[in-house]
């Protein structure tokens, strides 16, 4: 294992400090971008580096971003997953960068869901 650094130290504490601001209501948002292989393949890897440089492009503190594995839906990957404070998980599928650049400035920004990009709004539950 290789020894941390400073700043590696600094961004494991900024990135924590993240998840607890979203638990604790300080943050605006959080959007998964779902990173499984097929969602790899499809191209989720240029979506979370889109996303990403636009929220630093924006200068968006309250954005939290996460990954996670499939999703179950292979055929409509690449895929993320919105979350506002208050409001349901919207599922976005089939994504470009210029789509998740629309999604951060509609959605997140302006809370305005694009129906056009959503598989679906609400959460999955099983009983």
């Amino acid at each position: 294992m290789k020894k941390l650094k400073i700043g590696d130290l600094a961004k494991i504490r900024e990135d924590i400090k993240r998840t607890v601001d979203l638990r604790q209501g300080k943050s605006r948002a959080k959007i998964t971008v779902h990173m499984g292989t097929c969602g790899i393949a499809a191209g989720a890897r240029e979506i979370l580096s889109s996303l990403l440089a636009e929220i630093d492009k924006q200068k968006l503190k309250d954005v939290i971003v996460t990954t996670s594995g499939c999703a179950g839906l292979c055929s409509r990957e690449p895929m993320a997953t919105v979350e506002l404070k208050g409001k349901a998980p919207v599922k976005y599928v089939d994504l470009t960068p210029k789509k998740i650049t629309e999604i951060l400035n509609k959605h997140v920004v302006k809370g305005i869901i694009i129906k056009e990009y959503a598989l679906a709004v609400g959460s999955e539950r099983t009983y």
